[in-house]
Order: C-alpha cells, then sequence, then structure tokens
C-alpha cells in the first residue's frame, strides 16, 4: 500500500558548471576546441589531453566538466554527464549547459568562430549532440572510445561537419563492431566520417593526437 501513496515528480533546479580556459598570449582570431571528458573524469584530465594535441599552443582550448559531481576512493572531484534516470531532461540541460559555455567565451574573447567539439568515452555523445543542437556552428567533431548518442539516429544531419571517430583496436566497451554501426549511420546521413583505428585500448595515444592534430588544421584552416 506504500507504493501505490508514492508519487515521483520532476522539478527544474539552477546549477552551477565549471569549465577551465586555456588561453595563447594573442587570442584574437584564434579557434576554440572544447573538449568534454569521460565518465569519472574532470575539466583538469580534459585540459591535460587537449594541451597533449599537436598545435594547441594556437588555439583556444575549453575543458567543460560534467554537471554531475562525486568523489572517487582518493577524494579527488570527477563527474559524470547523466545516468539513465531522468535521462531525457539531461540530455536538454546539457546542450544547454555547452551551448552556454560557448557563448560566454565568444562574448569574452575575440576569438573566430572557427570551432570544434572535442568528446572522450562518454564526453563522445556530449561531442555529437552540441555539434547538432548547441545553435554554434563548428567545423568539425573529433570522438575516441564512444557511441553516437541514439536520439541523433532518427534525426537529419544536414550539414553536419566532418568526424574523426577513433578506437583502440584491443578496445573491448567500444568495440570494432559499434564502430561500424556508427560509421555507417553517419555515412547514410550524409556525414563526412574519417575512422581511425589505432594500436591502444580505451584511451588516448599518440597515434591518435597526431590524427587529431592533423585533422584540427584541416577543419582550421580558413577558406581562402
Amino acid at each position: 500500500m506504500g507504493d501505490e501513496r508514492r508519487q515521483e515528480r520532476e522539478i527544474a533546479a539552477l546549477v552551477h558548471g565549471r569549465y577551465l580556459l586555456e588561453i595563447p598570449p594573442e587570442p584574437e582570431g584564434r579557434p576554440l576546441v572544447v573538449g568534454f571528458h569521460g565518465y569519472g573524469e574532470n575539466a583538469e584530465k580534459s585540459l591535460d589531453e587537449l594541451r597533449r594535441l599537436p598545435g594547441a599552443s594556437r588555439w583556444v582550448l575549453c575543458a567543460v566538466q560534467a554537471l554531475h559531481p562525486f568523489y572517487n576512493r582518493t577524494g579527488d572531484v570527477i563527474a559524470s554527464w547523466m545516468t539513465r534516470q531522468l535521462r531525457e531532461r539531461a540530455v536538454v540541460d546539457n546542450i544547454r549547459y555547452a551551448s552556454s559555455v560557448v557563448t560566454e567565451i565568444k562574448r569574452e574573447l575575440p576569438i573566430s568562430e572557427r570551432l570544434v567539439y572535442l568528446g572522450f568515452s562518454q564526453g563522445a555523445a556530449m561531442a555529437y549532440r552540441a555539434a547538432a543542437g548547441s545553435g554554434h556552428a563548428c567545423q568539425g567533431v573529433i570522438v575516441l572510445g564512444g557511441d553516437v548518442p541514439p536520439e541523433l539516429a532518427d534525426r537529419k544531419l544536414d550539414g553536419f561537419p566532418p568526424v574523426l571517430l577513433g578506437r583502440g583496436a584491443s578496445e573491448e566497451w567500444y568495440d570494432a563492431a559499434k564502430m561500424e554501426h556508427d560509421v555507417e549511420l553517419l555515412r547514410g546521413k550524409g556525414v563526412d566520417v574519417r575512422p581511425c583505428v589505432f594500436q591502444g585500448g580505451h584511451e588516448w595515444t599518440d597515434e591518435f593526437r597526431a590524427a587529431a592534430g592533423r585533422f584540427l588544421d584541416e577543419v582550421f584552416q580558413e577558406p581562402s
């Protein structure tokens, strides 16, 4: 009888997120790279990876931290983008959050309009979502070890930017079948997808960093 009395309700709440910026000495006209970390990571970890990309010193780097923080066993604050609970609400909240971050950076810095979203693991879905729905046009998406979010499978993706899609050859979670599915899905929607399989697992490696650096150099070229 107790279960019959219980009601589950939702209410909107204002929360604050955090992001880290690394700005070149002369940011005017520089492109922007926005990174989304994996599950159980944080903005510091994401920024460290962005810094290791070839050419990183030539861009404004932004590492966005997920809105759901928690502690790991050593007491560090880490975060998650969402769980299955209130998932649809979290998707909307996260896209709005990513959009707000980019809006604020563009308002404060004299950067160019050239933008790439980058996501690792759980953050891969965020990179796709930001590119598809943040309202800020971007020139590319880099994803490593993570799926295309399921809600994009039913959407038209006209004008979606090129995607560099990476996975380690010994990766177990984002396996070859998942990558093949995502490549076929995106290509079927007319998206320029560049698969990159490298030696390694569910991780960043120098081989993939090099591929990402070449991709960024290409998409950040100003049209002649």
